[in-house]
């Protein structure tokens, strides 16, 4: 029997009992829609992440006070004068640019309406380490972190909960903890992240934030320095000189540095490590779900063969070979988790579409992303689980004899 005959037969078979092989597909839809929608998922939310983390940059380095890897009591903390240090061009060639950073969360009123969000003072050089920019006014500049002048550039959240919008905010007045401050700026949309939003935060100038909002002991501490290398080639080397001036700034040895020093690509790949183990284990606890409709495919076929034993034992009597029948009950049991993949496919589109424009709708940066990979990979697994659930009732009833089957009732 050639195989356009076996396809033909296998259809007549399974229009026969339509809602025996609907249910059946039904299994397979699940299964494949769970594993493409969670991988897509997956896919999406380890985008969003990433896009976020290379839009400040890979050649980024974190500075902060303490080392959790290395025993040491009392680290000083970080001050203005180790950002003077650094950047001294002589004793960090590779360090472009370095930004100190103190924050603290507020409270922020505008217009009658309060919010609660991230506070950070900052200098001018932070705009360019962070890559940060402006859709309406001004970043601070040096003469406003001079003069500790009572500005704020904040996020595009912050703007719109506070005034509705982001456009016509320059010049507008906001409080601070109480404190007056002019609005100069709104930031250009970073979207959020693991990390948090960071389009709801409020930058001033880190001489205001010391002097006014932000108080710590001594006066020119800092909670974290950022420093950007010259390229992404030399963050290494970057990284080795930043550690030579604070040893020297602070008096240590090496093996007892009171500082910690965090480069964005090494948070850019532990970050994709973790998501990607995520999205395989998502995936995993989907692909259960097509094991159980492989069950079902291979419990149909068994009832099918038990009610053609008849239609078998006549087709062997009259002269059809053992591989003519076990292709043909093959033949089905393909085509019952094929269907089922491409519906699967279909519904896991529709899914993904529908979690990205709720996502959209929250705020939440994370578009479901459907791959080539997972749609070849949920098609040769459910293809893979057909034939591997069809063999046994296949064989089952290519080996059934001719007389035996016919006396079957």
């Amino acid at each position: 029997m050639s195989l356009s005959q076996q396809f033909i037969e296998a259809m007549k078979s399974l229009t026969s009992n339509k809602l025996r092989s609907s249910l059946t597909i039904l299994g397979i839809v699940i299964g494949v829609a769970a594993v493409i929608s969670m991988l897509a998922i997956g896919r999406g939310a380890q985008n969003s992440i990433t896009n976020s983390i290379n839009g400040i940059g890979t050649n980024l380095l974190y500075i902060s006070s303490g080392n959790p890897t290395q025993n040491v009591r009392n680290p000083k903390p970080l001050t203005t004068a180790d950002v003077a240090a650094l950047q001294d061009p002589a004793a960090a060639p590779d360090v472009a640019a370095v930004a100190p950073v103190i924050q603290a969360r507020t409270t922020v009123v505008a217009d009658g309406k309060t919010t609660s969000t991230s506070v950070s003072g900052v200098t001018p050089d932070y705009a360019q380490i962070s890559n940060e920019s402006t859709t309406e006014g001004d970043f601070i500049n040096q003469s406003q972190t001079t003069s500790r002048a009572a500005v704020a550039v904040i996020g595009p959240t912050t703007a719109t909960t506070l005034f509705g919008g982001t456009s016509g905010i320059v010049g507008k007045q906001i409080r601070i903890g109480g404190t007056p401050f002019t609005v100069i700026g709104v930031l250009t949309s970073k979207g959020g992240s693991g990390f948090g939003s960071q389009d709801d935060r409020v930058l001033i100038p880190l001489t205001t934030a010391q002097t006014r909002l932000i108080k710590r002991n001594p006066s020119n501490r800092v909670d974290q320095i950022l420093a950007q290398a010259t390229s992404s080639e030399t963050v290494t080397a970057a990284q080795d000189e930043i550690s030579a001036v604070l040893r020297v700034t602070h008096k240590t040895k090496p093996g007892l540095d009171d500082f910690n020093i965090l480069a964005q690509a090494a948070i850019l790949d532990a970050v994709s490590s973790i998501t990607g183990i995520m999205t395989v284990f998502l995936g995993g606890i989907a692909g259960i779900s097509l094991l159980v409709g492989g069950i079902g495919i291979m419990n149909i076929m068994l009832v099918s063969v038990t009610e053609r034993t008849r239609e078998i034992g006549l087709r062997k009597a009259l002269g059809a070979r053992k591989i003519d029948i076990l292709i043909q009950f093959l033949t089905e049991s393909i085509m019952l988790s094929l269907l089922g993949g491409f519906i699967g496919i279909l519904v896991a589109w529709g899914i993904s579409s529908i979690i990205g424009q709720i996502a959209a709708a929250s705020g939440t940066p994370i578009t479901p992303s459907i791959g080539l990979d997972a749609i070849l990979l949920a098609t040769l697994f459910s293809s893979a689980i057909g034939l591997l659930f069809g063999l046994y009732p296949s064989n089952r009833a290519a080996s059934l004899q001719p007389v035996e089957a016919l006396r079957y009732e």
